[in-house]
């Protein structure tokens, strides 16, 4: 009798567990510049990936090619039951408004952006923080004294980026100049890697000799056309230092995949939890990329620097100032 009560309770357990499974459906929305953008997008599909890996249950993933397709996509997967539904990109935040409104029993996750709705996670990141780093790398390795950067689409967030960079290089060492440009004002800035580099090739003819990108696939351009002119790049939200191994000098990585990863877990689990989650170095949401790839230029310096700004940030003795708090980089 015993011994078939516990049978009993196993195959109930197991039911259940198949039905928390069954349960959970979950959808993933791309920013436009595509899914393998060894970027952005890419990082949030690894996470997906991780997801699907470790459970063996399905996702269903959506490509936007301009703006109009996120929200379409976010409401078709909503009305299709897909939960949660994840996306990723700040061009996404009304859509998410609406739609999370339209189906309050959906699970919904922003990233780069804060959606004040109680079924909706918002992640953010302190991209200023992780910028702060690979811009005191920059600053200790530049020859010249002149460090570029490029963004992909001219809004707060990517100043966010190129503020903590411009920091970083300056604390790093006095006079460092900081030269920067965008690819543009629209979405089709984020695919642009022509344009990116041009703009790398102007800064490096003014004397920069390593560039920061934040651009997307635009950034691919930025990275290709420094290894061309025998300069040194710093990739962005993926660890992009195998693009060009000895010419990419670090990146600065900011962990999309663990917000998409995290949510169908949470989901699935039942923990998710709505409300904003801002990542920064304390919480492992952004670092720099050390591997074998760039071990040769990173000298004993340029490391000690790197990790003594961890510290520092991580223990609030050095504060990164946060472009998008007043719209201001300090001089």
């Amino acid at each position: 009798m015993i011994n078939k009560l516990i049978g009993a309770t196993f195959v109930a357990a197991m039911l259940a567990s198949t039905a928390m499974a069954a349960d959970v459906k979950p959808a993933l929305v791309y920013g436009t510049g595509g899914k393998f953008d060894k970027s952005f997008n890419e990082a949030a599909y690894g996470g997906a990936e991780k997801f699907k890996a470790e459970t063996g249950i399905e996702y269903r993933d959506f490509e936007p090619t301009g703006d109009t397709q996120g929200e379409q996509a976010i409401r078709n997967f909503a009305s299709k039951g897909f939960n949660p539904v994840v996306a990723v990109s700040f061009a996404w935040t009304s859509a998410i408004e609406k739609v999370a409104t339209e189906f309050p029993d959906t699970k919904f996750v922003i990233v780069d952006a804060v959606v004040d709705k109680p079924n909706v996670r918002s992640v953010v990141y302190k991209e200023e923080e992780g910028s702060y780093l690979v811009g005191t790398v920059a600053g200790l390795f530049s020859k010249t004294g002149k460090v570029g950067f490029v963004g992909g689409m001219d809004i707060p967030l990517i100043r966010k980026f190129e503020c903590g960079y411009e920091q970083g290089a300056r604390a790093a060492k006095a006079g460092n100049e900081v030269l920067q440009n965008y690819v543009g004002t629209t979405g089709a800035a984020w695919s642009d890697p022509v344009r990116g580099g041009e703009l790398a090739k102007g800064q490096i003819d003014q004397g920069a000799d390593v560039i920061y990108a934040a651009a997307g696939a635009s950034g691919i351009g930025v990275l290709q056309t420094a290894a061309d002119q025998g300069k040194y790049s710093i990739g962005v939200d993926s660890n992009q230092n195998y693009l060009h191994p000895g010419s990419v000098l670090t990146s600065m990585v900011k962990r999309v995949d663990l917000a998409v990863y995290n949510a169908f877990t949470d989901a699935k689990t039942d923990k998710f939890t709505a409300g904003v989650q801002a990542l920064g170095i304390k919480e492992d949401g952004v670092a720099w990329a050390y591997d074998d790839n760039n071990k040769p230029l990173i000298t004993p310096e340029i490391l000690a620097a790197v990790e003594k700004a961890k510290t520092d940030i991580v223990s609030g003795a050095v504060k990164v100032h946060d472009y998008m708090s007043d719209n201001s980089c300090p001089k």
